[in-house]
């Protein structure tokens, strides 16, 4: 078809509310259901209605509003001459049917950019809005051009039914029996496309219906259920002049699955409305795919999405004419693809998707706008995978570039231009917009097909190894005994990837689904390289850097076996204080070393000591356990029992006083201001601590140990201390020990108060 202009640009519109505003009154319909909410069984007929635009005198400017109108779920603005489109502003709004309020107004493109050889009418995009009673509409010429609007203005209002779909054979592939047998479609390996099995393209540059009497029938899956794909299935159409047979994929690429599609049955198509047989691309090979959305509101659900499907071939077949839903395949925000202009979903099916290059290319369109948002990352995945099975039937990269003929002259959203018959490179992941004057499929979306081709035919993109549990890590390296879990992550979508591979020192030793985030290993001791390698549908492979684990099984060992000593520190009836010690190696990375009794403590691998207390008179274990990186423990102990002696169980020298405080142990303590006064202490143990009291007028005491002079310790003290650990002295081993405290008689304060002594045994 040649397309012609009717007016060109942007200009001011039509204010609300005009003088001269048609309306229509008529009773509110019944609400209308989703595909969940469905009861009648398939297929499902839509209703459709129009209403024709007023325009003022000079043809430049055209409204309407309807008050009250039965309910209506999807809308377009078409007119009379189909080679013509609007280059102005076309504009709705709608009620909410629920609510009452009126929508913002939605903009809508003054073509619908596609093309279907012998259409009816010509028309935007059509608009989803959801169930809606009433519309107001307003289209304005651009003032840039004298050109006025095209005639047969008429709204178009779609109620896209409702109803439970079965898998039923669609109406146009029913024929009544005859005795004359029919043809089977042959398959790949039986025949290739030629000049004689392929309808010829027509001088509008889509051809018209294929004349096989052995057209492939739908897919007729349950929704979400991936259909059969088989070419040799022997199905019967309406009769046609020869039996031609219909194009098959010329090349099959089995590693790329078949998506999940829902088929026509699947979303309650009404195949009754487009009789007529499906066509096929002249040459038999998709070389393209083309990136659309439908140009409507993002706020239907996706149990709704069926209905939308249903009311977007509404409008196509019985508003504009055309013999078919104009896309190949559509897909909502949840990412479920549905099967689109019939044929057959795995056959090169000529669509009405893309004006002067249909008959190359197949059309996917995601159901929303994203101009300013782009498609969820479910309805991209889709896309992405349904181009590359799609491309993948004719050996054609995704990521590659094409040359395709332009059936007429035209121009992209870009301001490029070309003659009919011209040689065009294309990306054969590429947007509507590169190859016609129209926003199609939104900046958003436009801005995401990069990313989309990589998903589809590049490698695996954000390779990356999250973790290795199973093994303790120091920086870079992890350390394992044997078995190791690796855990993955990609930005890929996991229903474009056929495997991942787990790989140690290059070999694999795991294949998981492309589904899959982890995998497990048991290592051969020593230092192992471990990568995760992914494998894309398309046959790339992505491996991530490797990382060093290194499988040993050699505990750690205690180089010194933990001991106990008594420390300084503030001493009562239920604790003394004392400190742990120990030193914990191993040959490839200690961990950390556990306390697990009296009490329970993790310590760091460089920490060989700690402070703790234990109960006075009652024996303690003290048990500890060390792990190095790789799991590997070995655990060791001691144990012992603080003792106190009372001041009493001294031999005293001298001349002692004593004091009553309940501060003192015991609630009594010893007191000598005399020169030389002695208390000493006699014991089996292997630590001991002096306990004393202390103030500012505190004074000094010589402490001999088995008779040897050791220290002179100063008890003096800016603030008051009852119970206080001021001396200790540790031995290697058990042993009997006496101490001798000696009074100094400093001068000004030769006062000393002893609370008794300590001992660990």
């Amino acid at each position: 078809m040649k397309r012609r202009r009717i007016a060109g640009g942007a200009a001011a519109v039509v204010a609300a509310g005009i003088s001269g505003v048609l309306a229509f009154q008529s009773t509110t319909g019944t609400p209308l259901g989703n595909a969940a909410a469905d009861t009648k069984p398939g297929p499902v007929k839509a209703n459709t209605r129009s209403a024709p635009l007023r325009a003022n005198e000079d043809g430049r400017k055209a409204s309407l509003k309807q008050d009250d109108t039965k309910q209506f779920s999807m809308l377009g603005i078409t007119w009379s001459d189909p080679d013509a489109f609007v280059a102005g502003t076309v504009e709705v709004r709608t009620r909410d049917a629920g609510s009452g309020q009126w929508s913002s107004w939605l903009r809508l493109e003054g073509d619908s950019g596609q093309g279907e050889s012998g259409a009816a009418r010509g028309g935007t995009e059509p608009a989803w809005v959801g169930p809606s009673d009433g519309a107001e509409v307003r289209v304005s010429a651009d003032g840039r051009t004298s050109a006025g609007l095209p005639a047969g203005l008429r709204l178009d209002m779609i109620d896209p039914g409702k109803g439970t779909v079965s898998a039923m054979e669609p109406a146009a592939f029913r024929v009544e029996e005859s005795q004359e047998p029919t043809p089977s479609v042959p398959t790949p390996a039986q025949s290739e496309p030629s000049s004689t099995g392929t309808p010829e393209p027509s001088a509008s540059e889509e051809p018209g219906p294929a004349p096989s009497v052995s057209d492939p029938a739908p897919t007729t899956t349950a929704p979400g259920s991936t259909p059969s794909v088989s070419p040799s299935a022997s199905l019967t159409s309406s009769p046609a002049p020869s039996p031609t047979a219909t194009p098959s994929p010329t090349t099959t690429t089995p590693s790329i699955p078949t998506p999940p599609i829902t088929s026509r049955a699947g979303w309650g198509a009404d195949e009754s409305i487009s009789p007529e047989a499906p066509g096929y691309l002249p040459g038999g090979k998709v070389k393209a795919v083309v990136v659309h959305h439908t140009a409507e509101s993002n706020t239907y659900t996706c149990e709704q999405a069926p209905a939308v499907v249903r009311a977007i071939y509404a409008y196509h077949v019985k508003q504009l004419g055309w013999k078919d839903i104009g896309y190949n395949f559509l897909v909502d925000k949840c990412g479920t693809v549905y099967e689109g202009r019939k044929g057959g979903v795995d056959r090169p099916v000529m669509g009405a998707h893309a004006y002067g290059f249909n008959a190359e290319t197949a059309g996917i369109s995601v159901l929303g706008t994203y101009t300013d948002a782009a498609p969820s990352q479910a309805a991209m995945a889709s896309v992405a995978q349904v181009a590359a099975w799609k491309l993948g039937q004719y050996g054609v990269s995704p990521t590659s570039t094409t040359n395709l003929t332009a059936g007429d002259s035209g121009r992209n959203y870009f301001g490029k231009t070309w003659a009919k018959g011209a040689q065009l490179s294309f990306p054969t992941v590429h947007g509507h917009r590169d190859g016609y004057n129209t926003q199609c499929p939104g900046n958003a979306f436009y801005n995401q097909l990069p990313t989309i081709r990589n998903w589809a035919g590049g490698s695996v993109a954000g390779l990356a190894i999250k973790s290795v549990t199973g093994a303790g890590a120091v920086g870079p390296t992890y350390y394992t005994k044997a078995g190791i879990t690796v855990s993955w992550t990609s930005t890929t979508p996991a229903s474009l990837i056929k495997q991942f591979e787990l790989l140690v020192d290059g070999k694999s030793v795991a294949t998981t689904t492309g589904t899959a985030t982890s995998a497990r290993a048991t290592l051969p001791l020593g230092t192992r390289k471990i990568a995760v390698r992914a494998t894309h549908h398309s046959g790339e492979t992505t491996t991530t850097t490797a990382a060093t684990v290194i499988a040993e099984t050699t505990a750690p060992t205690f180089t010194s076996k933990p001991t106990l000593a008594l420390r300084t520190g503030t001493v009562n009836t239920t604790a003394v204080p004392l400190t742990l010690s120990w030193k914990a190696t191993d040959t490839a990375a200690l961990k950390e070393v556990r306390l697990t009794a009296p009490v329970t403590k993790t310590y760091a691998p460089a920490t060989t000591s700690a402070a703790h207390t234990a109960k006075p008179a009652v024996a303690t274990t003290w048990s500890m356990t060390a792990h190095d990186q790789a799991g590997n423990t070995t655990a060791s102990s001691t144990s012992g029992t603080p003792v106190i002696l009372q001041e009493s169980a001294a031999v005293k020298s001298g001349t002692w006083s004593t004091r009553s405080s309940t501060s003192y142990l015991g609630g009594k303590s010893y007191s000598s201001a005399s020169k030389n006064a002695s208390l000493t202490w006699t014991f089996t143990g292997r630590s001991a601590a002096w306990v004393v009291s202390r103030a500012t007028t505190s004074g000094q005491a010589h402490i001999y140990v088995d008779g040897v002079k050791t220290a002179t310790v100063d008890l003096k003290s800016s603030t008051t201390k009852y119970r206080d650990v001021i001396w200790t002295k540790t031995w290697s081993s058990s042993s009997k020990h006496t101490i001798k405290i000696v009074v100094v008689g400093t001068s000004g304060r030769p006062t000393i108060t002893t609370d008794g002594l300590v001992y660990l045994k």
